[in-house]
């Protein structure tokens, strides 16, 4: 949505989001403007500051009680700090002063949207791999109903929160979970990558800078962590943050105040920091690396993703899900998975978790010509090697060796204590799952006792529940 006074720059504008692939609509009027806003679903508006008619930054507001969701871009011809301010607390995107580069706006612009997506879009804890609507944190899996319950206990609280696991496991996922369970749903959430951006431009880009800050700072720029204010800032990738602005970031959690580059005075800030890392920042602190004083403060809660490999049962579900949003992205029918090619997924390791696993689903999906998927398609993604369909025991063997290999060069000790257990494991919970739960039938697929299987679900830690295990 496009509304400025200057209907020039309206059509230059919509030439250019036009071209750029956006559907545009623009209005002269600020009557129409709240008009077609409470009644359609636009993604982002576009607008002056100041209308006639109107106290400054008066139409923002009301826009802001309409759809208190919808990400909003200033644009105006003054760069005054106050006006920037303002607008930025009453939850404006950004502030773009005319004149302004294209490609400027169209950088905007897609930031915007992508903020405006992630702001309407909830994180659902799913049960159902049919549930495709949404973003979902898809599991049954014990760790992972732990991890729900502790986003729901810490949600509606203010505490800062360190979400850690392995990379592509859903710490993002976890972090708007937490936000929209929050008391700042309606509020900005701001996601900062720190290593998605250069060390020399990170400072600036969360503090914000004065005009003259520096050379090229020819106007005043607001920071990530000031258009959070009074809202979520997520700081992916935590732990690669350099030394001299963790010290900074002390500041704000502290003191609850920043400053900008060139800055001569701090002013107070109210922003919920959730900070995510795959790092060991133990190891960091120790090594000089990382502040312990800030550890303290961002580890106020912890929460662990487990990694993939650490929740079997939720592989099957998982691809399922998947299989399930790629077809709809897609635009395809869901040719399914075969149990087979299902046994071969969760024999494998996953070094790329979550994320791993859904490109792997996206392959299958665009490679199946419509079939469902088999072992051979899967085990051919999985392990990088081509596979003789005809010829299943030695490409198992081939599987295994590639998997005994991988683990021989992560782990030092134990690796044949660790490798027999998550063969047996994995071997328990296919089997109780064909028989339907039955144990005693179970006990003698296996060749071994009853009392000897219910040892070893209980040493395993399997949810009978997620194999209709039932008492006989």
């Amino acid at each position: 949505m496009l509304i400025d006074e200057d209907w020039r720059l309206r059509q230059k504008l919509e030439r250019l989001l036009i071209d750029s692939g956006y559907r545009v609509t623009q209005v002269d009027s600020c009557e129409r403007l709240f008009d077609l806003i409470s009644r359609i679903s636009f993604d982002l508006v576009i607008m002056e500051n100041q209308f006639p008619g109107f106290g400054q930054l008066e139409v923002l507001e009301s826009v802001r009680s309409i759809n208190p969701k919808l990400p909003v871009i200033i644009l105006s011809t003054s760069a005054r700090t106050e006006d920037i301010i303002k607008a930025s607390k009453l939850g404006a995107f950004d502030y773009l002063q005319k004149p302004f580069l294209d490609s400027d706006m169209l950088r905007l612009v897609g930031q915007a949207l992508e903020a405006g997506r992630l702001v309407r879009c909830p994180v659902r804890f799913a049960q159902d791999p049919d549930d495709i609507d949404d973003d979902n944190l898809v599991g049954q899996s014990q760790p992972m109903k732990e991890l729900y319950k502790a986003i729901g206990k810490v949600a509606p609280t203010d505490a800062t929160v360190l979400i850690r696991g392995e990379s592509g496991t859903g710490k993002e996922l976890v972090a708007r979970a937490i936000c929209q369970h929050s008391n700042r749903v309606d509020d900005p959430f701001v996601i900062v990558n720190c290593v998605a951006i250069p060390e020399n431009l990170l400072e600036s880009e969360l503090f914000g800078y004065e005009k003259g800050a520096f050379s090229g700072a020819d106007r005043q720029r607001i920071g990530k962590i000031e258009y959070a204010d009074k809202g979520t800032l997520f700081l992916d990738e935590i732990g690669d943050i350099p030394l001299s602005i963790q010290a900074k970031l002390l500041r704000l959690l502290q003191e609850r105040s920043i400053e900008r580059i060139g800055g001569k005075h701090p002013f107070q800030i109210d922003v919920r920091i959730l900070a995510a890392t795959n790092a060991d920042l133990e190891a960091k602190i120790k090594e000089g690396r990382f502040r312990q004083d800030l550890y303290y403060r961002i580890n106020v809660v912890s929460l662990t993703l487990p990694p993939l490999r650490e929740r079997v049962e939720d592989v099957s579900l998982l691809a399922d899900y998947f299989m399930a949003k790629h077809s709809k992205n897609i635009g395809v029918r869901n040719p399914g998975i075969l149990p087979e090619a299902k046994t071969i997924l969760k024999s494998y390791d996953w070094p790329g978790n979550v994320r791993e696993l859904a490109n792997t689903i996206e392959k299958c999906l665009i490679f199946s010509k419509g079939r469902p998927v088999d072992e051979a398609e899967v085990f051919h993604l999985v392990s990088g090697a081509e596979m003789d369909t005809g010829d299943a025991p030695e490409s198992l063997d081939v599987s295994i060796q590639n998997w005994v290999r991988k683990k021989l060069s992560h782990d030092q000790n134990n690796v044949l204590e660790s490798l027999t257990d998550r063969v047996e494991r994995l071997t328990l919970i296919e089997t109780l799952t064909v028989c339907n739960g039955n144990r005693s039938l179970a006990a003698k697929r296996l060749g071994i006792s009853r009392p000897t299987l219910l040892k070893k679900i209980r040493k395993f830690g399997i949810e009978t529940s997620d194999h209709q295990v039932s008492g006989n």
